[in-house]
């Protein structure tokens, strides 16, 4: 058995091997790293002798040869080691991508891939298939591309790192904000690296696109404080997403901008990174112009923005091999000065933009919003069971087309839905629903959405569902609560604490609703106008719930 802890390199080298192969490793600065291959029947690996940059235990080289006659089911084990400078790997802390050629007219194709000592080859196999480019144009998630046949070229040659950037104006995400980090998803599950970047330096700046007037400026603590929550969301979502994928996939990185831009001074920024800004392509943004044409004009710090934004993506290209930037069709206009800040700071070619378009309903109104506001992907700002009664109130004219957006149900299946609707003995609803549970399962896991269907079940007209007190909690914040003293529940009738908690207006009230039989206690119809509520009844001895009618509840917290 070989350390675990010193990362080795294994892979397959077709029988017989090619006398004059070479393996070499172009870095960065185009520098070839010769390898020393050893054709020895002995699988042993052979440790590398300084593990310095690596990310991971073990890397994966695959070979697929050109020529036909180059392949051959019979294979032979080999590990090979730098001579000059260890490997550095992508895996968990997205580190530079090496390129790999071979250097004989062999015409071997060789593919890197980051893993973890637990990797699967089918999970291996599979990240080489789809075109993730095809994927989300089959699924209305692409806008815009900066160069579709290039992005599709470098995809194909092998695993790409690609970040979407989130500015914390609120200590949580909205919908609006999920097809961004859906986008990421279908990058990780095409086999791709997934980075989502936390702006906690353009956050205290503001981004002026598609915003009327200039964004309040929020204090340090603050931004701390929404960074923290939204990284929080940002990890949880994008683990439920990996979790839910068919074969394993690269793991999500999550970083934070201010982590380069809080110790460069402005002279610092002006003399390394402004020079190469053209203030004519900044005035020509759409974002600019707009904003220049109004009452308010625009601030020299809304401004500066797109080149802050544009210097994200080209301090991950540079030092992270970032090769990918995604954001909703908004952002079209930072997204480019990135590229075009590459281009002249690292004069260097292969970085690409990608958009997404706005999640809008049919009636061209934005998806995500409620009469309360937005509806928030933070349980504590909205809970699962809430989240999931918005989604399932998706109209006939969106849910397919949501479903196509926010979820990974294969198409087919999407298809299939599409046609039962109009189909004699659709259930109505059917299609929200599986549009409810798989956006719930994204963004609150599968406990979250197993809490949703319990409250759903449980509070839905006359039903009889018992439910658990973590359940009955979770919708403190969803359903009219009161708050009693233990002694003021247990040993009292069910007409008492009715009228105590003003769920019925007086003691009449509560005793001709049972008499009608629209009274329940924990979702059991009471019988007697007697009735008395014993300990046994506060659920783990913390909640009750009662109703007065099918849709009259009250969750009672026995304090």
């Amino acid at each position: 058995m070989s350390d675990p802890s010193r990362p080795v390199i294994r892979g397959i080298v077709p029988r017989p091997a090619p006398p004059d192969l070479v393996i070499q490793r172009i870095d960065r600065q185009s520098a070839p790293l010769p390898y020393a291959l050893n054709q020895s029947p002995d699988p042993r690996p052979l440790p590398l002798p300084d593990p310095q940059g690596m990310s991971c235990q073990r890397v994966a080289l695959r070979l697929r040869a050109r020529a036909a006659s180059a392949a051959t089911p019979a294979g032979r084990h080999f590990v090979f080691t730098p001579q000059t400078s260890p490997l550095r790997a992508v895996a968990s802390l997205a580190h530079r991508r090496p390129a790999w050629q071979p250097a004989s007219r062999a015409a071997l194709q060789m593919r890197l891939h980051a893993s973890s000592a637990t990797a699967t080859e089918p999970a291996a196999a599979a990240l080489s298939k789809a075109d993730v480019v095809d994927v989300l144009k089959e699924r209305g998630l692409l806008d815009a591309c900066t160069n579709e046949d290039e992005l599709r070229k470098a995809c194909a040659e092998g695993s790409l790192s690609v970040y979407c950037g989130f500015d914390p104006t609120a200590d949580s995400l909205h919908l609006g904000n999920l097809l961004g980090i859906v986008v990421l998803a279908w990058f990780q599950r095409c086999g791709h690296t997934p980075v989502a970047l936390l702006g906690g330096a353009t956050g205290r700046v503001g981004d002026p696109s598609g915003k009327s007037a200039e964004r309040p400026v929020l204090d340090d603590d603050t931004i701390n404080a929404n960074t923290a929550g939204i990284k929080a969301i940002l990890e949880r979502v994008l683990a439920n997403g990996a979790a839910d994928a068919d074969t394993d996939v690269p793991p999500a990185v999550v970083m934070n901008n201010l982590d380069w831009f809080g110790s460069m001074g402005f002279l610092e920024f002006l003399r390394e990174v402004g020079k190469y800004a053209r203030v004519g392509t900044m005035m020509a943004k759409d974002s600019v112009k707009t904003r220049l044409d109004s009452e308010q004009g625009m601030s020299f710090t809304e401004f500066s923005y797109q080149l802050l934004q544009g210097y994200d993506f080209c301090h991950l290209f540079k030092e992270h091999d970032v090769r990918v930037q995604v954001g909703g069709s908004d952002q079209w206009g930072n997204i480019t000065a990135g590229t075009d800040l590459i281009r002249r700071l690292a004069d260097k070619e292969g970085a690409w933009g990608v958009t997404f378009p706005l999640l809008l309903k049919a009636d061209g109104r934005k998806f995500g919003k409620s009469e309360d506001g937005a509806v928030w992907l933070s349980p504590e700002r909205l809970s699962p069971y809430k989240f999931y009664q918005y989604m399932l109130q998706s109209t006939d004219a969106d849910v397919v087309r949501f479903m196509r957006m926010l979820t990974f149900v294969p198409l087919a299946e999407i298809e299939a839905i599409e046609a039962s609707m109009s189909a004699d003995g659709y259930v109505p609803n059917t299609a929200q629903k599986r549009l409810a549970e798989e956006v719930t399962r994204f963004v609150h896991g599968k406990e979250g959405l197993e809490q949703a269907l319990k409250a759903t079940e449980g509070l839905k007209p006359g039903a009889d569902t018992v439910l658990d007190a973590a359940t009955l909690e979770a919708l403190a914040g969803d359903i009219p609560t009161a708050e009693l003293a233990r002694d003021e529940v247990v040993g009292k009738t069910v007409v008492d604490v009715m009228a105590a908690t003003g769920l019925q207006k007086s003691k009449g009230e509560a005793k001709r609703m049972i008499k009608g039989g629209g009274a329940r206690l924990n979702n059991v119809k009471v019988e007697n106008e007697e009735a008395t509520i014993g300990e046994e009844d506060v659920i783990e001895g913390r909640v009750l719930l009662l109703a007065a009618g099918k849709k009259n509840k009250l969750l009672v917290r026995v304090m």
